[in-house]
């Protein structure tokens, strides 16, 4: 045993000798002196000598335990000393150089695209009400993008939503794959994937085969919503809508809800937040209306529910879909969206 405690000071002190840094230090102190150490696993073990030859071990394992805790401190010592001498070389350069005491030359310091502040807040919001975040694939089935949303072959939603096909046909000459057009694509993999009770978001990115203006761009963000469980009503999404809105726009944005169309959904609604620079008078930027529409909403189709599995007759489901670019520009008073997406630092560094 004696003989061991020997080897381990000595290895110990060689590894001491190279050390050359702090960080090497603290793992030679963790390794030779720390809880698991093989010094302290000897010490675990003089349980099972005998009393004297407990004692005179016992009393050399802690003698060199005291020893290798100076030479830490030693070397720590000389670790200090020699970065202060590396300091004093750097700074007698600098002074042979020039004024040290001159400003350095700035960096240049990274931020948060607008849209992915935008995007972030949003997700929080909704996480915080106990929606979970799932995410989908951008280049889609026409079964998800179209069909299963109610959106048939001949139906005039797919004129509206300009598509961009995948190249490919199958074998009855069909294209079945595009570029998403809506990210509520994702809603109907979630129907069909996932069992009740149901409550997601589904952020991403969705394109559109059409002309770039202040209000267009061919590739854009959307968060579509889904909420399915036993019970759920109209009630439920329009209180889930008023706390975003309130949050998101403030406590003292009127909210608006009407009557609109949407083949996934059945009753649908429009959802519209005071004008935030007339505050309801009317002007040119919401079309002398005093509201601005800001998403989509309604509940779920029943047959979009039978279609993924789900009995419109036990369950029912709320769901809603927004456009993140069209948030972010009534956020910060934007009139031209292909700003985002300009390389212009002047604007960027402005959120």
């Amino acid at each position: 045993m004696l003989e061991r405690l020997q080897q381990l000071e000595s290895q110990a002190q060689q590894e001491l000798e190279g050390i050359a840094s702090a960080r090497d230090l603290e793992s030679w102190r963790v390794r030779c002196l720390g809880k698991k150490s093989q010094l302290n696993e000897l010490l675990r073990g003089l349980a099972a000598l005998p009393l004297e030859q407990r004692k005179a071990v016992g009393a050399h394992a802690n003698e060199l335990k005291a020893r290798l805790e100076r030479s830490l401190e030693h070397k720590r010592q000389l670790l200090a000393l020699e970065r202060r001498e590396r300091l004093l070389r750097v700074e007698e350069t600098a002074v042979a150089l020039g004024d040290i005491t001159l400003p350095g030359r700035p960096l240049p310091l990274g931020r948060l695209h607008p849209i992915t502040q935008t995007l972030d807040e949003i997700r929080e919001i909704f996480t915080s009400m106990g929606f979970q975040m799932v995410e989908g694939p951008e280049v889609e089935w026409d079964r998800y993008n179209f069909g299963a949303l109610n959106i048939p072959p001949e139906h005039p939603a797919r004129d509206s939503m300009s598509s961009s096909w995948i190249d490919f046909e199958t074998d009855t000459g069909q294209r079945p794959m595009l570029l998403r057009t809506h990210t509520t694509a994702v809603t109907a993999r979630v129907i069909e994937t996932m069992k009740p009770p149901i409550r997601v978001i589904e952020p991403g990115r969705v394109y559109r085969y059409e002309a770039s203006d202040a209000t267009h761009v061919p590739m854009f963000h959307q968060v579509d919503g889904l909420a399915v469980d036993k019970g759920i009503t109209m009630a439920d999404l329009k209180g889930t809508l008023y706390e975003f809105s309130r949050r998101f726009f403030g406590e003292d944005r009127r909210v608006r809800f009407r009557c609109d169309y949407f083949p996934f959904v059945e009753p649908g609604v429009e959802i519209a937040i005071e004008c935030s620079v007339c505050r309801g008078d009317g002007c040119r930027l919401c079309g002398d209306s005093g509201w601005i529409e800001i998403l989509g909403a309604g509940m779920t189709h029943p047959e979009v529910l039978r279609r993924g599995g789900i009995d419109p007759e036990v369950y029912t489901s709320f769901a809603f879909g927004m456009g993140v670019d069209r948030l972010a520009m009534l956020r910060y008073a934007i009139d031209d969206v292909r700003l985002f997406y300009g390389s212009d630092l002047r604007f960027l560094r402005q959120f």
